[in-house]
């Protein structure tokens, strides 16, 4: 029986770009990478509780087999591009203040003009 399941935009980017790609539908580009997950983490050379210990920073990233290094990598730089708690509010309180430094939409880097002292 078939599903529907939600996927962030930029998830679904990837998902579209890649199936384009392999000249795959949607869904089975999903499904292509449900199974290949899933074989990882039951091969010998997988074990996602090392990988959440690295992320937490409880074991070294070079104690990790390559294929526990890639799932560490992705989830990093997923974690990495996420902001962590209070630093909304830090750098709106940075941008009053005219010290902000920031991304726009595109992903640039932008800083605030400084206000022009007369």
């Amino acid at each position: 029986m078939a599903q529907s399941i939600k996927l962030a935009d930029d998830i679904m980017k990837i998902v579209r770009r890649e199936s384009e790609l392999q000249s795959r539908s949607i869904a089975g580009q999903i499904a292509h990478w449900v199974r290949i997950g899933r074989a990882i983490e039951k091969s010998g050379n997988f074990d996602h509780a090392r990988i959440t210990a690295a992320l937490a920073g409880n074991i070294e990233t070079t104690d990790l087999t390559d294929e526990e290094k890639d799932v560490w990598l992705d989830s990093f730089i997923e974690k990495m591009g996420q902001p962590g708690p209070g630093e909304d509010a830090l750098f709106a309180r940075r941008r009053q203040l005219g010290q902000g430094v920031g991304l726009d939409e595109g992903g640039n880097l932008v800083r605030e003009k400084a206000a022009h002292k007369a």
